[in-house]
């Protein structure tokens, strides 16, 4: 029967209990290594996204209110804030101010009157009975009553009741009025803005708003889950918001859809950030600094870098990486500077 194989470990434990007897002491364990995955160092560039918060309001010159140039009582409204509206969809019904409808009856009266005057005055002047200068009298007086009752018609007297249409597609904005209200002439009855006409509205610091350019891409992130749709600068205020103390931008949908009063994150696109790419994996911080790690004769070796930028899975830092040394891209949280590593190349 052949002997039974020696134990790794006993075969070790004899052998230093020999070395022991000998005087000898036994030789050191070999250093532990740690694997980790390593790629070149490389340069790069991530864009700078500055991120800010707003919420879909209407665009301005993409907003109209209407009015009438009447006193009227408001009869019927016929929508709510918020409501889709069609071109020429019917808003509010109103009736005019009993004295606003007397005073174009009146106004029509007079050019009656003045027709015949003037009539009457020519069949005179025909029969050498009138002067010229009484014919030129009635002409006047009819010249004056037709641009009177023009001037009614078009501010809306001509017709006792009526209502208020859609001027194009889009949303109410805002009714101030509720029905049975007296309304004076030029009050504001109802805005609409167009469909297509809402921006999304957001405030950024000043030392932020000093990057904003017109035409910048954005990002558009419905805060009400809706998916994030694309957009580009469209106007930057030229002073602060006096309530909030930022400067104000209008950030467009490229598709539209919109909705109004919805909240979003918008992430702008200032410009590019410039640096050394590495993973966010390989970028450590120990408290005070970011650092990462790179190769050189087998062992790692620190170096404290800034970290610039995130994007996701990427960081741009900037530090004294030094160009010919392996970046360590994953392991890196198992290491200490000096430690022995085996590498394998970065997926």
């Amino acid at each position: 029967m052949s002997p039974r194989p020696i134990r790794p470990a006993l075969a070790a434990a004899a052998l230093a209990a020999t070395l022991a007897a000998c005087g000898q002491p036994p030789p050191a364990p070999p250093a532990p290594t740690v694997l980790v995955r390593t790629q070149p160092p490389t340069q790069g560039a991530l864009p700078d996204v500055v991120t800010v918060y707003g919420a879909a309001a209407p665009a301005s010159g993409a907003v109209q209110t209407l009015s009438l140039q009447q006193p009227a009582r408001v009869d019927t409204i016929l929508v709510a804030p918020g409501a889709l509206v069609k071109a020429g969809q019917r808003l509010i019904a109103y009736s005019l101010n009993p004295q606003a409808v007397s005073a174009y009856r009146q106004a029509a009266a007079a050019l009656k009157l003045a027709q015949d005057q003037q009539t009457h005055a020519a069949q005179l002047f025909a029969q050498q009975l009138a002067t010229r200068d009484q014919v030129a009298q009635a002409e006047a007086g009819l010249r004056a009553a037709q641009a009177n009752l023009a001037a009614l018609g078009q501010q809306g007297a001509a017709a006792p009741s009526g209502g208020l249409s859609a001027p194009f597609d889009g949303v109410v904005v805002s009714i101030p009025v509720a029905a049975g209200d007296q309304t004076m002439a030029g009050a504001a009855l109802v805005t609409v803005a167009r469909s297509t006409g809402l921006v999304v509205t957001a405030g950024f610091d000043p030392g932020q708003a000093a990057r904003l350019r017109v035409g910048q891409p954005a990002t558009l992130q419905s805060l009400s889950g809706r998916p994030a749709v694309a957009g580009r600068v469209l106007r930057i205020a030229g002073a602060l918001n006096p309530r909030t103390r930022l400067v104000d931008a209008d950030i467009g949908a490229a598709g539209g859809g919109l909705i109004l009063g919805d909240a979003f994150r918008a992430a702008v696109t200032v410009g590019q950030v410039a640096g050394w790419l590495a993973p966010h994996v390989a970028v450590l911080n120990d408290g005070q600094r970011d650092y990462v790690f790179q190769v050189a004769g087998g062992r790692a070796r620190r170096v404290d870098v800034s970290l610039v930028r995130s994007a996701g899975d990427v960081d741009v830092i900037r530090g004294p990486l030094d160009p010919r040394l392996p970046l360590v891209a994953d392991g890196a949280y198992q290491l200490d500077n000096g430690a022995q590593v085996r590498t394998a190349a970065a997926k």
